[in-house]
């Protein structure tokens, strides 16, 4: 079994190795994507959570749309994303995502969100309405990667309700890291959203997605997997963490492309449907790649 040792955090690892440096791309799309997202004030979690795919994706005229405003009401160790007191709801978000879509010309459109513990549903709603307003101007798939919503089961059904195509909730990483990278996040409550989803929805493309190099181990991963795979998770993506500023958890290792490779071919033998790994994948990157169109072919819808 490939090992994932627990390094020194006192000492962590500064020096990005070689297979995670890369080249911008070349083109203009890159700013035609910026300056449509800029006139429709759209935000991204490619900008806030400062991925390293971002200018691909946006030299691709395709972008991860971030619904809620742009500031989270937990304070994640791993992530960039604003904390702090959000602003209130922008009634004509989903209109605005659903003409970006439109005019990027996107034929399947992910949505995320901070997370928004001071609304009643959580933004369940606001969810809705963007799928829904998505799908009548573009006919596009659409995928969402949503919160916990504390656990509401009735919150999960309002987003139900617009029919996503792929439900996307990410378990990020191994139960013993959750205090120290998830804070007011729990591991139960994460697996038990997902196999909401499952019971509800069975026709609905179910994800989720954990970081590496936190200090986990192979062993605890592929418990975790074990559990994904035990409430019927479809769709699975493991990437490296990248520690977006020196205030945030440190990186303890640099999980090389042929351990992905490897845990990827450990994962597929539990049952996923689709396993997508490595040094840069995030659970939005190339998207539309990642669903398997016949891995319900044989549900009730």
């Amino acid at each position: 079994m490939i090992p994932l040792p627990t390094l020194d955090p006192a000492a962590p690892v500064r020096r990005l190795p070689s297979w995670l440096k890369r080249n911008l791309p070349r083109g203009n799309g890159n700013f035609y994507t910026q300056e449509l997202l800029r006139e429709l004030r759209l935000e991204t979690v490619c900008e806030n959570a400062r991925c390293p795919n971002r200018p691909e994706c946006y030299a691709r005229r395709t972008a991860t749309f971030m619904i809620l405003g742009n500031v989270c009401t937990r304070p994640c160790g791993f992530c960039s994303v604003g904390k702090g007191a959000p602003e209130p709801l922008e009634d004509d978000e989903p209109a605005r995502v659903a003409e970006a879509a439109r005019r990027l010309g996107l034929r399947h459109v992910v949505i995320t969100s901070v997370t928004r513990d001071d609304l009643p549903d959580g933004g369940a709603d606001h969810f809705r309405r963007c799928i829904l307003a998505v799908r009548e101007l573009t006919g596009a798939a659409v995928e969402v990667l949503t919160p916990d919503f504390l656990g509401d089961p009735g919150a999960v059904d309002t987003v139900l309700a617009a029919r996503p195509d792929v439900y996307n909730h990410n378990m990020e990483t191994v139960p013993r890291l959750y205090k120290k990278a998830r804070g007011r996040a729990s591991y139960q409550r994460s697996l038990d959203l997902l196999a909401h989803v499952r019971r509800q929805a069975p026709a609905t493309v179910t994800k989720s997605g954990l970081m590496l190099g936190l200090g986990e181990t192979t062993e605890e991963l592929m418990e975790v997997l074990a559990d994904l795979r035990a409430v019927d998770c479809d769709t699975l993506t493991l990437g490296q963490y990248l520690a977006p500023t020196l205030k945030h958890i440190p990186v303890a290792r640099y999980v090389t492309p042929q351990e992905f490779e490897e845990l990827a071919r450990r994962a597929r033998t539990l049952g996923f449907h689709k396993v997508v790994a490595g040094p840069f994948m995030r659970s939005s990157y190339h998207a539309d790649e990642m669903v398997d169109k016949d891995a319900h072919a044989d549900r009730p819808a």
